[in-house]
């Protein structure tokens, strides 16, 4: 049967959370901007499972309409009662590149003590691409946590501020590899710089071979 708005539609609108899913699945077939429109009763669904994948779907979907949809992400971070929705509404955010969005993440980030939230957050400071976002990425490298600590490395790579340079390479003789190999990753995106790119040819003799790998990659 062909996947259609109003098979979808029906799906959505039904009292089972399972048909709810499968039509949020179905939604990739349809054209994008008819997609969004349908998905958003979704954002309020009381079944989490739903409204996760509802949330996750904006993450595309919200290029239809980045000015809505920014604002119904921003709400959902700040009033969700589900951690989990919340982490997703930030990875949506930094998915659509909405750099307007950063003085919420960045409130976000400071009323929860949750890592999985925190980590979402500043994942998404990357790919904002806001370069208000140093100073939190900066302050996220020195956390309890450690997957909070690499991606803070990884989106301080991706931001591309000159300034992450010297906070980066000292990292480059941290002990363990998983992070060195981020270290790595994250200098590779400063091309002309010249700190950055004597600092990867020293991991290219890393004594771990994941790290000298990406790091002679970073140099080619």
């Amino acid at each position: 049967m062909s996947v259609t708005p109003e098979s979808v539609q029906a799906l959505l609108t039904s009292d089972n959370y399972g048909d709810r899913l499968s039509g949020l699945n179905q939604l990739r077939e349809l054209d994008r901007q008819q997609a969004l429109e349908l998905v958003q009763p979704l954002l309020a669904d009381e079944n989490v499972r739903v409204r996760y994948a509802a949330v996750s779907q904006l993450a595309t979907l919200g290029e239809q309409n980045p000015e809505a949809t920014t604002a119904s992400l921003i709400k959902l971070l700040e009033e969700d009662k589900e951690l989990d929705i919340k982490a997703a509404a930030a990875d949506a955010l930094g998915a659509l590149h909405c750099k307007e969005a950063y003085p919420k993440l960045e409130a976000a980030y400071r009323a929860s003590n949750d890592w999985v939230l925190q980590l979402s957050i500043i994942a998404a400071l990357g790919e904002l691409g806001n370069p208000a976002g140093f100073e939190l990425l900066e302050e996220a490298l020195q956390s309890e946590t450690e997957l909070v600590r690499i991606s803070a490395i990884t989106a301080l790579g991706e931001l591309g501020d000159e300034r992450a340079i010297a906070l980066l390479t000292p990292l480059a003789r941290d002990g363990d590899w998983q992070l060195r190999s981020r270290v790595a990753q994250s200098l590779s995106n400063f091309k002309g710089n010249e700190t950055a790119q004597s600092t990867l040819k020293t991991l290219t003799q890393d004594e771990s071979e994941q790290v000298a790998k990406i790091a002679t990659l970073g140099l080619a």
